[in-house]
């Protein structure tokens, strides 16, 4: 089943740092099997596993796990050794006192503080950490996820701010964050009610171990929840596309959630999104995935992915992407930049790649 696709307003975000500090980005595109061209259109996506090789080669090329992006480098394994310091704590609030305190070591680290309100609880990063906000939304992901891998359970958001005007890919936060965004605020941050915070942490030195191996690759990909009717909707089509090229109509869909049609339409519009809206989604990223990561042909593709003709394909993912299915091709040779997500955690040699920096993406 496809993952979902990765906006190409990240992926220039995450390379900021790196060409603040002078290194060539065209060849880490390269080896990430990424087209440097897609970089020039808004509307280009690109593949969970591009953007964690890209990951890769950015900790390598700045020896650094904020990436360049922030006021002062972050040596490799810092995040592992705070990970390991909170693992012994009773519950998860204290766990995340013991985070913010590590990381107040640090001069010219994050300014994380953990606030209790009369309203729940807020976790917020300083606003002016780096020049474009990325860094400061990406310690939010991760603290967010981290602490729900800690207690086994994914924890709720009330609401994620941040103290930026909205980007133009504003509209992909809410399924980011998974929860209502706001922008312009005093600060960057996200609520929480305070009965998480009660919640005893479930894991131990040997799952901590493996995490990071796959850090921060496992914490920053989207999981499906299925806390929403859209994330329900959105699941059920891309199943059904792996088994066969047709999808289930919307009637068929709100049958196996015992709802209306009527109702899942009302459902959708109050998630700010539609039926046909998650139908292109879900068939675009599983385009983009077949384009970057495969070798099947794209007229075979466009068939799988029910397509009539290849003129069809090619129209919807120009209106999808703004390009054309052949400029996902990687022009990378075989061997070249295809490090394997499985064989090689973020924590293996050459060095660990563990961090608190980074979203799905949407």
């Amino acid at each position: 089943m496809a993952r979902r696709t990765i906006t190409v307003q990240h992926v220039r975000a995450v390379l900021r740092g790196a060409e603040r500090g002078g290194v060539d980005t065209v060849p880490l595109l390269q080896a990430a099997q990424i087209p440097p061209l897609l970089l020039g259109d808004d509307r280009a996506r690109i593949t969970a596993a591009q953007f964690a090789r890209l990951f890769r080669e950015l900790y390598r090329a700045t020896d650094d796990e904020f990436l360049g992006l922030g006021s002062s480098p972050s040596r490799p394994g810092t995040f592992a050794m705070m990970c390991y310091a909170v693992l012994g704590c009773r519950d998860l609030g204290a766990a995340m006192e013991r985070g913010v305190t590590f990381y107040g070591l640090f001069p010219g680290g994050p300014d994380l503080v953990l606030k209790h309100t009369d309203d729940g609880v807020v976790f917020t990063v300083r606003n002016d950490l780096d020049q474009d906000f990325f860094l400061a939304e990406c310690l939010v992901i991760i603290w967010h996820r981290l602490c729900s891998w800690l207690i086994g359970r994914r924890i709720t958001l009330r609401w994620a701010d941040f103290g930026h005007p909205p980007p133009p890919h504003k509209d992909e936060y809410e399924l980011l964050f998974g929860c209502p965004v706001r922008f312009g605020a005093a600060r960057t941050g996200a609520g929480l009610d305070p009965h998480w915070l009660r919640a005893p942490l479930v894991r131990d030195e040997d799952a901590l171990a493996a995490m990071l191996r796959r850090a921060p690759f496992d914490l920053l990909s989207r999981r499906e929840y299925g806390t929403t009717v859209a994330e329900q909707v959105r699941r059920a089509l891309a199943v059904a596309l792996r088994d066969s090229p047709r999808l289930p109509s919307l009637g068929e869909i709100a049958a196996r959630l015992a709802m209306s049609p009527a109702t899942l339409r009302r459902r959708l519009a109050r998630e700010s999104t539609s039926y046909q809206r998650l139908k292109d989604a879900v068939r675009r990223d599983a385009a983009i995935a077949g384009l970057a990561e495969g070798r099947e042909p794209i007229a075979q593709l466009a068939a799988r992915l029910g397509f009539s003709e290849d003129t069809a394909f090619h129209r919807a993912f120009r209106r999808w992407t703004g390009t054309t299915p052949g400029a996902y091709r990687a022009e990378v040779p075989d061997g070249r930049g295809a490090h394997s997500l499985e064989g090689r955690g973020a924590g293996s040699p050459p060095r660990s790649a563990a961090t608190g920096t980074p979203g799905q993406q949407s």
